[in-house]
């Protein structure tokens, strides 16, 4: 089946064309470069996986409920347009909302890939050039797993928001090296990595908690990479060049948050224009996504703060979002969970598995004996 078949409304072509700028870099230095990229590159090899073995894809999922989170989640819970609807348009609001959300996931790791390939062009580094290639190997799976998850479990898709292919498109078409950095570590995959968690930890479904947990794990290191190199960069930036990037920043955090309204879902539902409104006013109203909206500014905020900048005029742009507190978040012990979490949902599959070998080796003895 062609994913064009799944989407809920007719994406406007097969392929997106950006034009991108810039040079493709080549360098001559092959030294060992330095100490903590390697060794983030020597561990972008050692953890790469295949989705297709370590993700039990035989679990089931319930289109209408994939997730397994209570309505009071949905962001037009207990409102009038929620108490209207019957038992029937409530599954489906259940089902566009997941295969909207997961859809975006899609797209922002396919933009990963390409913005990861293009950091490998025209980065000047050579370790640097290493790790975005490991990378680029790690978004590849990301965008398969989503699209076997959206095809098989739930059926449904959604094309790219708005929102997100806006940022995508100011951020692989600036012809500066550090443009794909900042756009996508810092604020697409900082943003989505926050989403993932929020998910991670509420889902009480088994097989989008596994798939969550183990993109994250990579998408840690990702956050991390795009730390290391910017850190580096910004420090010799003139005054110009550093505001230049706050306002990409500022822009871009605005795009980010504005996409989780999902309009879309609401007028693809069949909504009259004055209920999609209401749900729109409900969307901003909701106090869960005003929670989930601070959440997920709490990798991006501390990221930016990292890298250097953090002028006021900044710091005043996310007291208006309402996320500035976030800067006090350590990124580092959040990559250290999202290591453990994935290492514990493999050791207690893991386990399982080792516990139902056992049984059939003792039922085959047991057998035998009789």
């Amino acid at each position: 089946m062609s994913t064009h078949d799944l989407y809920t409304i007719p994406a406007e072509l097969s392929t997106w064309n950006v034009e991108m700028a810039g040079a493709s870099r080549f360098t001559w230095e092959y030294d060992d470069g330095r100490d903590r990229m390697l060794a983030l590159y020597q561990k972008g090899k050692d953890k790469q996986w295949d989705s297709a073995k370590r993700i039990d894809w035989d679990l089931e999922v319930d289109p209408y409920n994939v997730l397994g989170i209570p309505d009071q989640t949905i962001a037009i819970y207990g409102t009038p347009l929620w108490e209207r609807m019957d038992d029937k348009t409530r599954q489906d609001v259940r089902l566009h909302g997941a295969a909207w959300q997961f859809s975006q996931f899609l797209h922002g790791e396919q933009g990963a890939m390409i913005c990861s390939a293009k950091i490998v062009e025209s980065v000047p580094d050579l370790d640097s050039k290493f790790y975005a290639a490991t990378q680029t190997m790690d978004e590849a799976r990301h965008a398969e797993t989503y699209a076997r998850f959206l095809q098989e479990k739930v059926g449904l898709a959604y094309p790219i928001n708005e929102h997100l292919k806006a940022l995508l498109d100011s951020t692989l078409s600036d012809s500066r090296w550090d443009m794909p950095y900042l756009g996508m570590q810092v604020l697409i995959e900082g943003l989505a990595l926050a989403a993932f968690g929020v998910m991670r930890d509420i889902t009480t479904k088994p097989l989008p908690k596994q798939i969550l947990a183990y993109v994250m794990q990579d998408e840690a290191r990702h956050v991390a990479f795009g730390r290391m190199a910017l850190r580096d960069y910004y420090g010799d930036l003139s005054e110009t060049e550093r505001r230049e990037r706050e306002d990409f920043v500022i822009e871009g955090c605005y795009l980010m948050r504005d996409r989780l309204r999902g309009r879309e879902t609401w007028e693809n539902l069949g909504l009259s224009k004055a209920e999609v409104e209401e749900a729109m006013v409900a969307t901003d109203q909701s106090d869960y996504l005003k929670l989930f909206r601070s959440l997920l500014f709490s990798r991006i905020v501390p990221c930016v703060k990292d890298i250097g900048l953090w002028s006021p005029r900044l710091q005043q742009a996310y007291a208006d979002m309402g996320v500035l507190e976030m800067a006090g978040q350590s990124l580092d012990a959040l990559m250290k969970q999202d290591e453990d979490i994935a290492d514990k949902i493999d050791e207690a599959r893991f386990a399982e598995e080792e516990a139902e070998r056992h049984a059939e080796v003792a039922d085959t003895i047991t057998l035998g004996g009789s």
